[in-house]
């Protein structure tokens, strides 16, 4: 057994101020969102160019993330840092864009430097600082208070809470805009389409389900032992069972058959449509697959057949073809 060392209580004591400051910090904000954050958000909204974020040092970490946010989130934005801007990138921003610069002093010597350029290329300038007073918040059409208190660091010297508090500012921003522009989880997905989160909101029962010869299904008039056949060449562990209109009108599962063995019954004469489980489960093909998901486990079943509008079998998948396909 590891002995427990002396360190380990001053430093959950440690751990624990640190993020008290910070949580306190992030909570300050609330009390100085007023007409200015509205003012940035209709500024951004009304934007006919893309937003451009900047930063120095930690607020330049800060700035990259929140672009990346906002691009994510339906509000075109990239990240530009500033002392490249006075080296030719400058001319990545138009007159169109909205320029969001991140200083916690708000006295960035970098960012003061290609303020007046931006404001004579006539792109509107959003400033996020923890100084009201400083030239950074003059200048700007719409200055954002991040300021804190002081810093979780002890000599109250290096970036902590401020980073924190600038950091949520702009999730703050990013998803009012998200919410303001109506923007959904398929259009997410849209921009996440190599994750697994893209995978989930992209793929529909359509794109997985089994059809065609890969299908299990037997007419209303087969035998049970001809839906037992279909169902041991087909390997998914049931069969459907429809009309001479290919309407779905039950289903023939492994659990039908455990509790189909208890009795005596015989399996050549037994018409599969007398013990078949009638009205299944059913899903749409253009449904999502993590809502064939949910059908699954809200009624504990293992395969979900798909029908088209008007009840014809068009498919039918099971938890098998969701793992495969990486839903679940």
């Amino acid at each position: 057994m590891i002995p427990q060392s002396n360190r380990v209580f001053p430093a959950l004591e440690i751990a624990a101020e640190v993020l008290e400051t910070e949580a306190r910090a992030v909570m300050g904000l609330i009390e100085r969102l007023d007409h200015r954050f509205v003012q940035a958000v209709e500024l951004i909204m009304n934007c006919r160019g893309r937003v451009v974020v900047s930063g120095m040092g930690k607020s330049g970490h800060v700035a990259r993330k929140i672009a990346s946010t906002l691009a994510s989130t339906g509000t075109p934005a990239f990240f530009v840092h500033p002392a490249e801007a006075s080296h030719g990138d400058l001319g990545m921003i138009t007159r169109e864009d909205v320029f969001v610069a991140l200083s916690n002093s708000g006295e960035s010597a970098e960012l003061l430097a290609i303020v007046p350029l931006i404001k004579r290329q006539g792109a509107k300038l959003i400033s996020m600082t923890g100084n009201p007073a400083s030239m950074l918040a003059a200048e700007s059409d719409v200055h954002l208070d991040a300021g804190v208190d002081k810093e979780a660091c002890p000599l109250d010297l290096a970036p902590t809470a401020s980073t924190t508090a600038a950091l949520a500012l702009g999730d703050a921003l990013a998803v009012t805009l998200m919410v303001e522009r109506g923007f959904s989880a398929e259009d997410f997905a849209m921009s996440h389409p190599g994750g697994s989160l893209g995978i989930r909101l992209l793929t529909h029962v359509r794109d997985i389900m089994r059809k065609g010869a890969a299908l299990p299904v037997v007419s209303d008039g087969a035998f049970l032992s001809e839906a037992l056949l279909e169902m041991s060449r087909k390997g998914m562990g049931m069969t459907a069972i429809v009309d001479d209109q290919n309407r779905v009108i039950g289903i023939y599962t492994d659990g039908d058959l455990r509790r189909t063995l208890e009795n005596e019954i015989d399996f050549r004469k037994t018409p599969v449509a007398s013990i078949m489980t009638k009205t299944p489960r059913t899903i749409s093909p253009h449904r999502l697959a993590v809502e064939a998901v949910q059908i699954m486990e809200q009624f504990r079943i293992s395969q979900l057949l798909v029908v088209d509008e008007e009840g014809k079998l068009a498919g039918a998948l099971n938890m098998h073809d969701l793992l495969r396909a990486k839903v679940i």
